[in-house]
């Protein structure tokens, strides 16, 4: 689904990231850890095209969208949740969902300010649409409730409603469980495998190891801007470079 080859990204003379090449497949959930300023959210800002790539290439499904802005990479399902929740504070849980289907229409400016019956139409189509993403997350019934009055915790159903609203091939999720209690990243585990059980592709950047290891079919280890290690949680939970990375020499 994604493929990242010989990434590299300079910021003036500072190297954040160098050499970084890994794929993630179909229909599976891939976590991206490291140590703090290991350079993860750095990849991801490339992935989804908020950054260039001083070296190297960003593939999905085979192709080339390396050059894309991140609107145009959405088009073609490459979608993402930020670590920081946001949202629209004074829209309605509803709205700022159908805020995420605003790729999907198709009536103009013309067609909104008169009204037009194939414009309503419409909008009543992405107003059921959104309502059934709000369900999916488990928040249907705060559909009415100003987005900036909600916990934190239902403020990250919500945005993950949003970006599920686009209908991405590939959801890349930066800290998801960041700010949640035990309670909230449980359901949060349940809600990924549901993502990918729909099938969509999802990579995640999480600092919750025991999420990371419930969840995730393979792993990609970042250190110091370059890959430490890749494979299945077994593989990096036993690998010495891993363990030292994060815990340093006995």
């Amino acid at each position: 689904m994604l493929r990242l080859s010989g990434i590299g990204k300079r910021f003036g003379g500072l190297t954040a990231l160098q050499e970084i090449s890994f794929r993630v497949a179909p229909a599976s959930i891939t976590g991206i850890i490291g140590p703090n300023g290991a350079g993860k959210t750095t990849l991801f800002n490339i992935a989804t095209g908020i950054y260039p790539p001083t070296e190297g290439a960003v593939l999905l499904e085979g192709k080339d969208i390396s050059a894309l802005p991140p609107e145009k990479r959405a088009r073609l399902g490459l979608v993402r949740t930020f670590q920081n929740i946001e949202l629209f504070g004074k829209m309605t849980v509803l709205e700022n969902v159908m805020v995420g289907l605003h790729t999907q229409t198709k009536s103009g400016i013309f067609a909104c300010a008169f009204r037009m019956p194939w414009q309503l139409r419409e909008e009543r189509s992405i107003r059921e649409r959104a309502k059934r993403w709000l369900d999916f997350v488990g928040i249907a019934e705060l559909a009415g409730v100003e987005a900036g009055k909600l916990s934190f915790g239902k403020g990250r159903l919500l945005e993950i409603a949003r970006a599920l609203a686009l209908d991405p091939k590939l959801l890349l999720m930066d800290e998801p469980a960041a700010g949640l209690n035990s309670k909230e990243t449980q359901e949060l585990a349940k809600l990924i495998k549901s993502i990918r059980d729909r099938g969509v592709t999802v990579a995640l950047v999480e600092h919750d190891m025991d999420l990371v290891m419930e969840i995730c079919d393979s792993l990609v280890v970042l250190n110091l801007g370059s890959m430490l290690a890749e494979g299945t949680p077994k593989e990096i939970q036993d690998n010495p470079a891993v363990v030292t990375a994060y815990l340093g020499e006995e």
